[in-house]
């Protein structure tokens, strides 16, 4: 349920390669078995959310599920916050807005309801951006160190997560199986419209909070956007900050069998070289992939997809300019694009938002999801300079 540019989450960790044998086949034919079941939160562009514990720390702290992410890493503020100690590495992070070196904490345990992950290496990263995008505190997230120990399951109709052993796994009828490439991030084929020409490898990122992101390069080599439409202008956070970007859609989008039309896509500039062009193009983000509940098996390099309830669900075309964040418990309009619905209605950075029509929640994500419907005038009571005043803001559509 991603809307405006500055709700999207794009995260594209990329570590160095495991040793040799990680997420080998199964050495057993001996058949999986369910270890623990638990609920999970979604929050803007199809995001999950689960909560568990670090080593004896008593804290319940809140991690992102993230198939984009090489590893697993905890936010900097929160090891400050419990104390825990960390070494300094030279190792390194990307992202589709930088590149930084991390300090990690070694061998230590994740405790998840009805599961505990030992030996595990937690990079330390910078989540602030995050955490206001979404109104909740976001500790770390998780990756390829848990995904390529276990079979994982994402119910979206339920919102409910199934962790199984690595073993012979019976897939769920009615469904189609991916055969990605797997070293710690899946990369999958997807293809447009009917010219097969255009098709390209892109990454399988559950972290991605918005349906489709292409590179620059990528848009221009392939000639898949419609020459006679013009993108809008747009930003999105990602690793290492906040990202201009342009915002478009594409006629057709094709994963397996499965067709999906007109769906919302970003155009990146991967000055960071996130995704090796002409190796990838981009990624497919989760809200596209909720609309199936995905088993991924990385042992057996698979991953099955089976439509769910959301399949047919609308895409959010609606366009509005703004970027809006938590700060200091207040929701605050940090970015303005220029000529967007947003500038158009009077909005300037700085801006607090105390309602969205009649709403007066304080709640990020109910105003954002307010704020989906293309062309409906919707009336919000801003705060300026101790002063408060209505504004009418008119999202556009972006098809």
């Amino acid at each position: 349920m991603r809307i405006f540019f500055a709700c999207l989450m794009l995260i594209t960790l990329v570590m160095p390669p495991l040793p040799t044998g990680a997420g080998s086949k199964p050495s057993t034919a001996e058949p999986a078995q369910l270890i623990t079941k638990f609920k999970f939160q979604q929050f803007s562009g199809g995001v999950v959310i689960i909560q568990a514990q670090v080593n004896n720390y008593p804290d319940t702290l809140n991690f992102i599920l993230d198939t984009g992410s090489g590893g697993i890493s905890l936010d900097s503020t929160t090891v400050e916050a419990l104390d825990i100690p960390t070494l300094p590495s030279d190792r390194t992070i990307r992202g589709i807005a930088g590149v930084r070196k991390v300090n990690f904490l070694y061998n230590a345990t994740l405790h998840l309801p009805g599961l505990s992950i030992d030996n595990l290496n937690f990079h330390v990263n910078d989540y602030e951006i995050l955490s206001s995008v979404y109104g909740v505190k976001i500790d770390g997230i998780i990756g390829y160190s848990f995904f390529s120990r276990y079979i994982v399951h994402f119910d979206y109709d339920n919102l409910l997560l199934s962790v199984y052993t690595q073993g012979d796994f019976k897939y769920k009828r009615g469904g189609y199986t991916l055969k990605p490439v797997l070293n710690t991030i899946p990369i999958v084929q997807t293809s447009f419209a009917d010219n097969a020409k255009f098709s390209s490898r892109f990454y399988f990122d559950t972290g991605g909070g918005l349906c489709f992101l292409l590179s620059e390069n990528y848009a221009e080599d392939s000639a898949v956007l419609n020459p006679k439409k013009k993108p809008v202008l747009t930003q999105a956070e990602g690793l290492g900050g906040k990202m201009q970007m342009r915002l478009t859609t594409i006629k057709e989008l094709r994963i397996g069998p499965y067709r999906f039309r007109h769906v919302p896509t970003y155009i990146f500039d991967d000055i960071y070289n996130v995704t090796a062009y002409p190796y990838l193009a981009g990624l497919v983000g989760n809200d596209l992939l909720r609309r199936f509940n995905v088993t991924l098996n990385y042992a057996m390099r698979e991953i099955h997809l089976v439509p769910n309830s959301h399949y047919r669900a609308p895409f959010d075309y609606a366009y509005t300019g703004l970027g809006i964040y938590l700060v200091d418990g207040r929701i605050r309009v940090e970015d303005v694009i220029p000529e967007s619905p947003g500038e158009k209605a009077g909005f300037k950075s700085g801006d607090v938002i105390i309602s969205v029509g009649n709403n007066m929640s304080n709640n990020i994500l109910t105003y954002k999801n307010l704020l989906q419907t293309p062309g409906q005038r919707i009336k919000i009571i801003i705060s300026r300079n101790d002063s408060l005043s209505v504004l009418t803001l008119r999202p556009a559509s972006i098809l």
